[in-house]
């Protein structure tokens, strides 16, 4: 009996290592394999190679307990997941006459014609069980292999995902008495470096045992994932929350939300919950605020519209900053930007006007180099705010990042005003 599982998983096919095709069916077994306790150790992805592929399973068989693989299961010439599985084992390949009649009756059902080299598909390792595939003609095996069991799917998605749900996970609960379940939370932050945050919380990072605490970096954006270990769900949960509240005490300013809550999210339900409207004036950024903010359901509630004033003339004509502004200080400045958001604010008749203007590049505009930005935000005379930053990178990252900051801003904002 296996106790400590551990789980590896392996995507057969070039078109994944040549980017054609995303490698989902990996990150969905390790979701479901998290949901019942089986800690994922490895991924390996390796092409259409007998050698290759004969090659990452005796790695895999090394290393793991349970070895998933999907694809290479098809009926061409180089779809060689078996042959590679039977080069290593040194186990016979059988056609099968049940498999063969079940993947004829599916051609017949479907008014097609099977042709010859689709009888690959119904040899089997006579040791294995067989898993039936109800959505295509490749069918799946569970092959034991010395002290481990090479799970074998087809990788298209569909027929995979059918495959472990209706007939792998109830055979690993039956014959594995599997407990555990393994459940994960991501805490995201805003408004603070992947370094800063691990400095701050390094003394709970390094007595983590369970739940365990990693750091994760996005494109302006930290988060931390919390992983526990229990044997109900309950506890997992109640384990969860103890590290968060703990990490909360620490870096709580910096939370905004859990899991797949994005920004943009955060900042419509702030809006939302003080009964507050928002507009934009945009320029460097083109639309990409207001695209982020009517990317969430239900954004019509607090958001009521953009002008993108990108040229001298389109601020002076459309949104309506003075000439004397433009003429003294120019349109990458602090008092451009505070006369657009509030020009926003006016026009649109909202709380809140947000405003963006900067040099995107490629060259500087007014003495300004490439990547200096303006943000503000304006709700009355006594309540508005304008910062300057400065950003690296290609004209499509800082337009991004622009974006980004903006909403980290915003949402900040929104928080003293509760």
């Amino acid at each position: 009996m296996i106790k400590n599982f551990q789980a590896e998983i392996i995507g057969v096919g070039t078109e994944l290592l040549l980017g054609q095709i995303s490698n989902t069916n990996a990150q969905w077994i390790s979701d479901q394999l998290a949901r019942v306790g089986i800690s994922v150790y490895h991924h390996q992805v390796v092409g259409d190679n007998l050698t290759r592929t004969r090659d990452a399973f005796a790695l895999a068989a090394n290393r793991s307990d349970i070895i998933f693989v999907t694809g290479g299961l098809g009926p061409t010439d180089d779809d060689l997941t078996r042959e590679a599985l039977q080069l290593l084992t040194g186990k016979e390949l059988v056609e099968s006459e049940t498999v063969l009649a079940t993947i004829q009756a599916y051609f017949s059902k479907s008014n097609r014609t099977m042709t010859e080299n689709n009888r690959k598909q119904a040899r089997i390792f006579p040791d294995a069980v067989v898993i039936p595939n109800h959505s295509g003609t490749a069918p799946g095996m569970i092959v034991p292999y010395q002290e481990s069991y090479f799970i074998l799917m087809p990788g298209v998605p569909n027929e995979m995902k059918k495959m472990m749900e209706d007939s792998v996970l109830p055979y690993l609960g039956e014959n594995f008495a599997l407990k555990d379940v393994i459940k994960s939370k991501m805490m995201r932050f805003i408004g603070i470096g992947e370094s800063q945050l691990e400095t701050l919380v390094r003394e709970l990072i390094d007595k983590q045992n369970n739940p365990t605490i990693a750091p994760l970096a996005t494109d302006g954006e930290v988060a931390l994932r919390i992983t526990a270990k229990a044997n109900t769900n309950l506890l997992a949960d109640q384990l969860i929350e103890q590290t968060e509240n703990e990490l909360k005490d620490i870096v709580g300013d910096y939370y905004y939300g859990a899991d797949q809550m994005t920004i943009n999210e955060a900042v419509c339900s702030l809006l939302k919950t003080q009964g507050l409207t928002l507009s934009a004036a945009e320029s460097l950024t083109g639309g990409k605020f207001a695209d982020a903010i009517v990317s969430i359901p239900g954004a019509s509630t607090v958001f009521e519209g953009s002008i993108v004033s990108y040229t001298p003339n389109a601020k002076q004509s459309v949104l309506g900053v003075s000439n004397k502004t433009i003429e003294d200080f120019g349109v990458v400045s602090e008092w451009c930007a505070l006369e657009m958001a509030k020009q926003a604010k006016s026009k649109f008749d909202t709380d809140i006007g947000i405003s963006f203007t900067g040099v995107a590049g490629p060259d500087s505009l007014e003495n300004n180099q490439v990547g200096t930005v303006y943000i503000s935000m304006y709700q009355t005379e006594s309540n508005h705010v304008t910062k300057c930053f400065h950003f690296s990178k290609n004209r499509e990252m800082i337009r991004e990042r622009s974006v980004k900051k903006g909403l980290e801003l915003l949402y900040n904002w929104l928080k003293k005003i509760q």
